[in-house]
């Protein structure tokens, strides 16, 4: 690994759209001495972000391989969309750069085999970017599982109801699709904006079982209330081979916003987790606390550089669960395109939202009995579509 005190060369590919946030975060490295931005990729111009001024002597190119040809960066951020993200990073880390991949890091078991592959072969690192693996939250409720404040683990759960406008499926060509040129992209709610809702469950699993997920079978419901290839609303159940059972219960067509939770249950007592906020209820608790304290992934893959006898927060192998998910997706049907009357819309123009009347509800029942709606006699909701993983992808015993 390069380290040591040096100073690292960061490039940005992606610098547009979500990539703003990590122009950002590497700015408050910059001003620390701990990076040194030397190029911005993007297909487009470059957007200005007034947090972070573009350096003057950073680069700017719209083709990633030129600028690795040109730059030669120690550290390559790629916040590109999900399916360009393979070839990105394989050429990335054979150009001999570290990497801080965004979130889905891959669409299939397929494309995580190869890319921890030239990881293997070229010596480097892939930091994913599930940043709430970083909370001091999430370490304090995978303590008190670890150490039996819950008792025995039953069942691990997240809620969460987001609401996306029509603005949000116009914002790129591959938004709200199932597949782009032939490839996938899987642009629904599961596999990429509440990604991180079902990564936390992966985690907690993780800890639950004492090594990361193997599914032995993957259930799906999926909706939709948009003309889209993807699901808007879903709710998903894994069966791991050792372990309780997962429920992932989701929508960005919610009534009433709620952020992300996580629910752990066991014979002694309940966790809550609200991951976006760091907030966690934990047995005993009259209310919710705040559990200050963030690692940031970037910082973390700097520090994993300089001395990999530290751990990274999200390498690669640990999102190899979440991949299972994804490559379970792809076989699935399409979602159920739900209308009519229990479909309501909020405001006009771009930022018409349509929302999914008692949505909330059925989402939190399904979170808190770990029963997929249609086992719960919701009028609206279909048989699930279930992948038995005898041997599940990228797993062996």
């Amino acid at each position: 690994m390069a380290g040591g005190a040096r100073v690292a060369r960061v490039a940005l590919v992606g610098a547009n759209g979500h990539g703003r946030w990590h122009r950002r975060a590497i700015s408050a490295l910059q001003d620390a001495g701990r990076v040194r931005l030397v190029a911005l990729v993007d297909t487009r111009p470059i957007e200005p972000e007034p947090a972070a001024p573009v350096p003057a002597d950073t680069r700017i190119f719209t083709d990633h391989r030129a600028m690795l040809a040109e730059v030669a960066p120690d550290v390559v951020v790629i916040c590109t969309p999900p399916h360009t993200h393979l070839p990105i990073a394989r050429d990335a880390v054979t150009a001999g750069a570290d990497l801080l991949l965004e979130k889905p890091p891959v669409l299939s078991t397929a494309e995580h085999e190869e890319l921890a592959g030239a990881l293997v072969s070229t010596g480097r690192v892939a930091q994913v970017g599930f940043q709430a693996l970083g909370s001091a939250a999430l370490t304090a409720l995978t303590e008190a599982v670890t150490s039996g404040r819950l008792g025995t683990v039953t069942g691990i759960a997240t809620v969460a109801a987001w609401q996306r406008p029509d603005a949000y499926y116009a914002r790129a060509p591959w938004a709200g699709r199932r597949s782009l040129d032939g490839r996938p992209v899987l642009d629904g709610a599961l596999a990429n904006p509440l990604a991180h809702a079902v990564m936390q469950c992966l985690a907690v699993a993780e800890v639950v079982g004492g090594a990361p997920l193997a599914p032995a079978s993957i259930e799906v419901e999926r909706y939709r209330v948009r003309p889209i290839e993807v699901d808007d609303t879903a709710v998903l159940r894994v069966r791991p081979r050792h372990g309780p059972p997962i429920v992932a219960a989701v929508t960005l067509a919610g009534e009433d916003f709620v952020a992300g939770e996580v629910i752990v249950t066991g014979s002694a007592g309940r966790a809550v987790l609200e991951y976006p906020t760091d907030r966690l209820l934990l047995p005993g608790d009259a209310a919710p606390r705040a559990v200050p304290g963030r690692r940031g992934l970037l910082e973390n893959l700097l520090a994993h550089r300089a001395d990999p006898r530290l751990p990274l927060i999200a390498p690669l192998a640990r999102t190899a669960p979440f991949t299972d998910v994804l490559t379970a997706l792809q076989a699935a049907p399409e979602p159920t395109l739900l209308g009519g009357r229990l479909v309501d819309a909020v405001g006009e123009g771009p930022q018409r939202v349509l929302r999914i009347r008692g949505v909330n509800a059925v989402l939190r029942r399904a979170a808190e009995r770990g029963a997929l709606p249609s086992e719960s006699d919701v009028e609206w909701a279909v048989p699930p579509w279930r992948a038995d993983l005898t041997v599940p992808p990228g797993w062996a015993d």
